[in-house]
């Protein structure tokens, strides 16, 4: 029997209210989204059909700052067992995150949907700034069910290879850079080669503001198993997904979608306001040090404070040829 850890235990962090735990259990089909730190509102979908509304929950994951931030700048109601809507949109409070970084609260209902909701057997993540314009049948139908896939997801629009999102992720400051190098330097050192023609995926850099799954205990464990990733090093999970899948040696089969496709899903809303956190801006080892320790997240990120068991110093890493300004 394979064992993999796999989240949080109960009341171990991401706790759920009592009513909120109730709603979810009769939820079959989802549709699921999340805010966290005040960042987005939820977006009301279209084109939805009847069916589609009676038997998806729609469901927005937040925490207690984006609970306020809504409650201040949508109307919110309440129903008879004190669950909150906004439009079609139940929220689900998260208490107790386990997390200080914004983006790395966001993987715990994106990655760990089935976790959340755990009588779902179908789901479909959109991030907090998508407005869902297609029917959510027409979704599973077209990236499931027609061709029996049970797990899709959108490539990148600019890279393939995760050395060429590593480093444009550097360049537009989306994480520490000596840190995205450390994930890089042990992807690399554990045999994780640069995206090729020889390979038998289209691309190991997913779109990751939409995921669409079929709940099976293979989807799970990958679901589990990337998220380990992005628990142990950067909340950048576009870096993490192909390594899942190098390491899992072809046991672990998905629909990658082109990008055009994603974008005639969804109407793209700026955030509030830009992403931000202390971390992105450091250069060296020693701004963690000292009066600077503040800079390093105090929950998450434990693999890259963590010696690993290998030498890493005569690592180094593929060339990368910049294909795209927007990086």
């Amino acid at each position: 029997m394979l064992q993999a850890h796999c989240g949080f235990l109960r009341n171990g962090g991401a706790n759920m209210n009592l009513v909120d735990i109730e709603y979810v259990k009769k939820c079959r089909f989802v549709v699921a989204s999340g805010t966290f730190d005040g960042y987005d509102v939820p977006h009301q979908p279209s084109n939805i059909s009847i069916r589609s509304k009676k038997l998806f929950c729609f469901l927005v994951v937040v925490d207690e700052v984006s609970l306020k931030f809504i409650k201040k700048n949508v109307t919110v109601r309440k129903d008879r067992d004190e669950g909150m809507w906004v439009g079609i949109w139940q929220l689900i409070p998260l208490k107790h995150l386990p997390y200080d970084e914004p983006r790395r609260k966001g993987k715990v209902p994106k990655i760990l949907t089935h976790r959340l909701f755990p009588e779902a057997q179908y789901s479909i993540w959109i991030d907090g700034k998508m407005e869902l314009i297609v029917d959510p049948l027409l979704i599973l139908e077209r990236y499931l069910w027609h061709e029996k896939h049970t797990y899709a997801i959108a490539q990148h629009k600019h890279h393939r290879s995760i050395y060429e999102e590593a480093d444009a992720n550097k360049r537009r400051k989306r994480y520490a850079r000596l840190l995205i190098d450390l994930q890089m330097n042990i992807y690399y050192y554990e045999g994780m080669e640069p995206w090729s023609l020889k390979k038998n995926t289209i691309s190991d850099v997913p779109e990751g503001a939409i995921i669409i799954r079929e709940h099976t205990a293979l989807s799970n464990l990958f679901n589990c198993l990337w998220f380990n990733e992005v628990y142990l090093f950067t909340p950048r999970d576009q870096l993490s997904f192909g390594y899942i899948v190098y390491r899992l040696r072809g046991l672990f089969k998905f629909f990658m979608f082109q990008n055009c496709e994603y974008n005639s899903l969804f109407v793209l809303h700026l955030h509030t306001r830009e992403h931000s956190s202390k971390v992105e801006w450091i250069k060296s080892l020693s701004e963690f040090k000292g009066n600077g320790s503040s800079m390093k997240e105090s929950r998450g990120g434990f693999g890259l404070w963590t010696p690993y068991p290998k030498n890493l110093d005569s690592v180094i890493l593929p060339p990368v040829v910049r294909t795209s300004k927007a990086g």
